[in-house]
């Protein structure tokens, strides 16, 4: 089988996109694995593959893979490139509604640049004292759409985000699932850095948008900052949050960032 592939980067978070209207393309998981191998096949940090919605409320839906070829349930850079592929895709004109796991998102188009309307984020945890093999950390946790860990650090560049990342990844308090990690400084009123460890990569990526999201909403809420609050990715990107609280959770988030095509072409698997 030949796959007719675009390459996509988000803020740095980089992904294979192909269209699968036709339900012809049928990827077991060692294939999308060796598709995204960043030596061995195209290299991206997931696949996505866009498909009818099955939801009325929907124009379309999409098949999504973490790189190690697991099903993933939201990515909110992997959501502003997956909208922009299926605009060119499609023709589709001023935004468009997509179909996730998660739940429906919508997105809406200002050049290369995409918001999207993300999933209410639930599950708000602070303050949680976790013992690791570093010492007690004090993390806090939130889910927006896909599990997340905030870590508050002093200095971005010193945070080890490999080892201690992959420590709380897998680490007992967050099980059954798992949990992507996030290192956070605060640089200034509103403003932040985020290194991610990502859950499914299982390594560091550049940026993550569901970690930038969940990163900027708590410490809009440990800080007491009104929306919208930036921030800078480990690929040099600035992408923007915004939300609002209704009764003291959060709603109508959205994210905002690049989503850019990077090559296409075709892959014999």
């Amino acid at each position: 089988m030949t796959l007719e592939f675009t390459k996509m980067s988000g803020a740095g978070n980089d992904f294979i996109l192909a269209d699968n209207r036709s339900g012809e393309i049928r990827l077991t998981r060692e294939q999308v694995a060796r598709l995204c191998h960043r030596q061995f096949g195209i290299g991206a940090d997931g696949l996505m593959l866009l498909v009818p919605a099955r939801s009325e409320d929907a124009d379309w839906a999409w098949t999504f893979f973490n790189s190690d070829g697991s099903d993933a349930e939201m990515c909110g850079n992997g959501a502003r490139c997956f909208a922009r592929f299926a605009q060119r895709i499609t023709g589709a004109e001023g935004g468009l509604s997509i179909e996730t796991a998660a739940g429906i998102i919508r997105a809406r188009f200002d050049g290369p640049r995409v918001t999207v309307n993300l999933t209410a984020p639930h599950g708000l945890h602070l303050g949680r004292a976790v013992t690791t093999g570093k010492g007690d950390l004090q993390v806090h946790s939130l889910n927006t759409g896909v599990p997340h860990a905030v870590v508050l650090v002093p200095d971005a560049d010193q945070a080890m985000v490999g080892d201690l990342g992959r420590e709380l990844r897998f680490h007992p308090a967050f099980q059954p699932a798992g949990t992507n990690v996030n290192f956070v400084q605060v640089l200034g009123p509103g403003s932040i850095r985020v290194r991610t460890y990502e859950r499914g990569v299982e390594s560091e990526t550049l940026a993550c948008g569901t970690g930038v999201t969940a990163s900027a909403l708590v410490c809009a809420r440990l800080q007491g900052w009104p929306s919208p609050v930036e921030v800078r990715v480990q690929g040099g990107d600035i992408l923007k949050v915004g939300f609002e609280e209704r009764a003291g959770a959060f709603a109508n988030v959205q994210l905002t960032g690049p989503a850019e095509f990077v090559f296409t072409g075709s892959i014999d698997i």
